[in-house]
């Protein structure tokens, strides 16, 4: 894997993992949006969706 590839799944953990808890902040700030962790499993989710489509369409892994 090249140094390139390896850079982009490092911001790509990066950036899952500040959405994450930005995503787990919003809903503790504000209970009214439901359970924390209920959202954060969401968020992961929507995320690995994105990806996959993402991958999938490039036409091999990374």
């Amino acid at each position: 894997m090249s140094t390139l590839a390896l850079l982009v799944v490092l911001l790509l953990v990066l950036v899952a993992v500040l959405l994450v808890l930005a995503v787990g902040f919003a809903v503790h700030r504000y209970p009214a949006l439901k359970g924390p962790v209920g959202a954060g499993i969401a968020t992961v989710g929507a995320l690995a969706a994105v990806v996959a489509v993402v991958v999938s369409a490039g036409g091999g892994g990374l």
